[in-house]
């Protein structure tokens, strides 16, 4: 075993689970579920069965990554942040046929207490303020914040608001790592 799990934690047969992640206490890991190398997962932590994390990821405390959400690799998820997987969920309406994929991907933040409804993609580099409320797909880059989260900028890799507009054109360096972002099109991407 090349990673570290609590005594308090449970990772039940079947886990796959890379090295150098650190599973800390009371965690539960479902046996479907794939998680990267380079993880951790903070207390209080459940993974589901139908879960699939990527390399460096982060989650702190008191998160459930419930079956059909997907991170791609260094994804970061903010203390009591919340994941759904069924839209309109009834408790005397079993809908486990109907969850929904979330994917989230590259280099993203979810801050604390942030909710994520279930069915989107929150595109890489993009940045979910604290207690924002997702409902629907976020660009590559975008800074969201709010309840329904609005776009009010864009965010670099580094994580540091970039000046440009919310539509139109423009360039931005990134005055911590020299890199350019253009936006075009109403996207952003890096030069």
């Amino acid at each position: 075993m090349n990673y570290y799990v609590h005594d308090s934690a449970i990772v039940d047969d079947g886990a796959k689970i890379g090295e150098n992640t650190r599973i800390w206490h009371f965690v539960h890991v479902c046996g479907g579920a794939q998680i990267g190398v380079g993880c951790s997962l903070g207390q209080n932590v459940f993974i589901g069965n139908k879960v699939t994390i990527g390399n460096n990821v982060k989650i702190q405390n008191n998160v459930s990554v419930y079956d059909n959400v997907h991170l791609e690799d260094d994804v970061f998820c903010g203390p009591s942040m919340v994941f759904t997987n069924v839209y309109n969920p009834r408790s005397f309406i079993e809908r486990k046929t109907e969850y929904r994929d979330t994917l989230v991907k590259q280099g993203t933040t979810l801050g604390a207490n942030c909710t994520i409804v279930c069915g989107v993609t929150i595109g890489e580099y993009s940045l979910v303020g604290a207690g924002a409320v997702i409902n629907k797909d976020v660009k590559p880059f975008a800074l969201m914040v709010g309840v329904p989260a609005k776009q009010i900028g864009w965010i670099s890799r580094y994580g540091e608001q970039l000046d440009l507009p919310l539509e139109g054109n423009g360039i931005a360096m990134c005055e911590h790592t020299g890199e350019q972002y253009q936006l075009e099109n109403g996207f952003v991407s890096i030069q």
